[in-house]
Formats: structure tokens, sequence, C-alpha cells
């Protein structure tokens, strides 16, 4: 006891360092006389403090706020944070809203039944990580059969603005067989989270999963924070041996957000303004879903095209780390297609290894008959095609509408993965491609 006691009197009467904020410039400020490491929470001001972390060290150190500089000025006293960062972690999360930080904003009180956990975390190590060997639903008809996904598989979602993927994820998060599912949403505009909180994931969606949150108006250091928060919830429960369903929303603008962070450091911009650090960053937080020696993390990522343009710098790198990709498609949007999922440019990695021969002879006699269409709709547009030119293409245009009826499917609609199969194979049989 006297040995506890006599530490803690020593660390009591320990002077406490403190630094000064010595500039105040643009997104960060820097700070002297303190010694830190990137990564480090420094307080600053004395009334009410803000937390900063230090994203760059030189002689000085550079930081980013974690909440908002008004009021901060040079000469401000600063002084280093006990203990490292830590969130929250454990099935007490389930239906609860939560910042980047892991504190709840839903106003439904404190926390109970988590426990913290360092939010730094790294990626499993290769040889460590399970095999993916078996398919995980998605109650979604298109994705479960033309895009199968294995349980542990990284997916991208790739679209422009408002065509329909924060609809898509709420859809995969009420029909998913995964045991839990982790949210964040990254960038979204503070309306849009209580609509999705209620009209798109409902009650029974949320009582199931972990939303982590940063609007658009947050620093840029709080929505980097908050994907990592939220991947590290979800390497907690699947450490715990759950089957764990991660969607961030959006991979953009996360990588926006280290964009904005890198260049207040005094990183060189690279493609597109990017600057080096911010593929590293995309690396090292996708690479830590997936399997592990329990559990899994089935991870699905939307990416932002910029004007529709699927080969922008980010998503030309997220689409080389993920195991997949989904397509939406524009046109079908606003055509009333609902999910605007285009099949023939969305590809699994891994749908081979999750599906038996029969079941990827159907998938294949169905992406032949959409091909032929495909590259026969020109003379159809004008009237020019020949019927009997083409049996697939005869197929497709006789029978367009039970192939869009098995492609189109309500939000509020779930659909079993074998009644899924069934309902291909029925088609596949109509189109005369059966396996």
């Amino acid at each position: 006891m006297l040995p506890a006691r006599l530490a803690v009197a020593v660390r009591a009467a320990t002077p406490e360092r403190r630094g000064a904020v010595t500039a105040v410039r643009g997104l960060g400020l820097t700070v002297a006389g303190l010694p830190g490491s990137v990564g480090d929470v420094l307080a600053v001001g004395e009334a009410n403090p803000v937390d900063v972390e230090v994203v760059a060290a030189d002689r000085t150190l550079s930081c980013m706020p974690l909440g908002s500089l008004a009021g901060i000025r040079v000469g401000d006293p600063v002084r280093r944070r006990s203990g490292g960062s830590t969130v929250p972690a454990g099935r007490g999360l389930l239906g609860r809203v939560i910042d980047g930080s892991g504190r709840p904003v839903d106003g439904r009180g404190p926390l109970t039944g988590v426990r913290s956990v360092p939010w730094a975390n790294t990626a499993p190590p290769a040889m460590g990580r399970a095999r993916i060997t078996a398919p995980i639903a998605t109650g979604v008809r298109v994705l479960d059969t033309l895009t199968t996904i294995g349980r542990g598989q990284r997916l991208g979602l790739f679209a422009g603005s408002g065509v329909g993927k924060s609809s898509l994820l709420s859809m995969v998060t009420r029909g998913t067989a995964a045991d839990v599912a982790v949210i964040a949403l990254v960038g979204e505009r503070g309306r849009e989270v209580r609509e999705f909180l209620e009209d798109d994931l409902g009650a029974a969606g949320l009582a199931r999963s972990v939303v982590v949150v940063a609007t658009g108006d947050e620093p840029a250091l709080m929505r980097l924070r908050a994907a990592g928060t939220a991947t590290r919830i979800a390497e907690a429960l699947r450490d715990e041996g759950a089957d764990v369903l991660l969607m961030m929303d959006s991979l953009t603008r996360v990588a926006m957000a280290q964009r904005e962070i890198g260049l207040s450091a005094g990183e060189p911009p690279a493609t597109r303004g990017y600057p080096p650090s911010t593929f590293a960053v995309l690396a090292r937080l996708l690479e830590r879903a997936g399997t592990a020696t329990t559990g899994s993390i089935t991870g699905i990522y939307t990416v932002l095209v910029d004007g529709d343009d699927h080969n922008d710098p980010v998503a030309d790198s997220a689409r080389s780390i993920l195991d997949g990709h989904v397509v939406l498609d524009r046109a079908l949007a606003v055509s009333g297609h609902f999910p605007s999922v285009d099949a023939l440019g969305s590809i699994s990695r891994l749908a081979a290894k999750v599906t038996d021969p029969r079941q990827r002879a159907l998938a294949t006699g169905l992406r032949r008959v959409l091909a032929a269409r495909r590259s026969a709709q020109d003379l159809l547009d004008v009237g020019a095609y020949q019927p009997g030119s083409n049996p697939l293409v005869d197929a497709a245009v006789a029978h367009r509408d039970a192939i869009d009826g098995f492609l189109r499917q309500p939000m509020d609609q779930s659909t079993a993965p074998d009644e899924a199969w069934r309902r291909l194979g029925d088609l596949c049989e109509l189109l005369g491609v059966a396996a």
C-alpha cells in the first residue's frame, strides 16, 4: 500500500511540463516547448481546453484540432492529455449512435456495458487470416447471385452522388446474415443522418447496429477518426468471434479528410492534390478489415466517384486494394431501377470461391444474356436489329420484363439466398441458358 501511495504522491508533486501555441494558421496550429510524437493528444487553453492531435513533428509540433479553433490565440498554454486515445467497444454499443471519439450523440444517456480499447490498431498478419470459403447473405438478389460476397470480403460500392448508395447500404443492413453491423457515416450532411437512421435504417436495423457519425462540418481530424473508430469497434467485435458487417459511407470523404490534414502538415500535393499519405492511410484502413483467427469483418465501402469518373485517384486506389467492386449506374437510377446496380460492371473476386458450379453457371448464363443485349443496344434503339441474328439477344428482348423483375427489388424487401438462387434458376431456364 505504501509504495502505491508514494508513487501517487510523486506523480502529484512532479511539475507539469507545458508548451505554448506559436502559430494558428489555416486548419491547424503549431506548438513549441513541449515534446511529443505523432498521434499524441494535447489540450490547448485553460478554461475550455480544445483537444488537438499531433500530425507532424519537427522542432515544433504541427497539430490539427478535434474541435473548433475559435478563440485559440498565440501564447495559449498547451499540456499533454493523460493516457492514450481509447474508444468504447462491445455489444453494449448496439443501437447507439456515437461520434468519432466514441461519445454518444443520440441523446440516450451514457454508454453502458462497454469496455475501452486502444484507438490505434494494426491489420492481422497475412498468415494469420482464415481463408474465405463461405458466402454472406445481404438480402439483395443481384448482390447475392451475380456479385456474391464472401464472409470476410472487402467490397467497394462505386457511384456518383444521388444514385442510391445510402439506400442500398440500409437495405443490406436489414437483410444481412452478419451478427452485427457497424456503420460509419463520414462527411455526411447533418440533415441526412437522422433521415438515414429513421427512414432508411429503421428501428430494426438500428437495434443490431452501431453507428459512428462525423458530419461534413466537423474538423478533418474528427472525420478521419470516425473511420478509425468504426473499424476499431468492428475489430473488437471480431475478436469476440462475431461475424461483423462494416459499412463506411464514404471512403472518398475519408481520403479528403486526410488530404486536408496532409496539406496542412506541409506535405506536397500529388495526384489531384492528394498527398502521398492519403493512399497509405487508405491501405492501412482497408487492410484491417477481413478475416482473422476468429470472427470476420465483411467490409462494404462506398466510393464517391467524381463526375461519375471511375478512374479518379481514390477510386483507382480503392479498387486495387479491395476484393471486388459494385458499380451503381446513374442511367438506371434515373429510370427508377432500384437497386441501380450495373451487373456487368460489378465484380466479386471471391465469387468463384464461395459458390458451387451450378450457381456459377447460372450467374454466367444471365451475364451472357445481359452482355448480348448491351452489345446490340444501339441496333435495338434504331430498330435495325434483325430477330434471329443472335439467340441471346432474342431472349433478352423477349423476356426483358422478367430480367428486370429479377434485378429490381423494393427497398423494404429482403430475399433469402436460397430463394434468390431459385429465382435465378427459373429465369435462366426461361431464357434458355439454364445450367
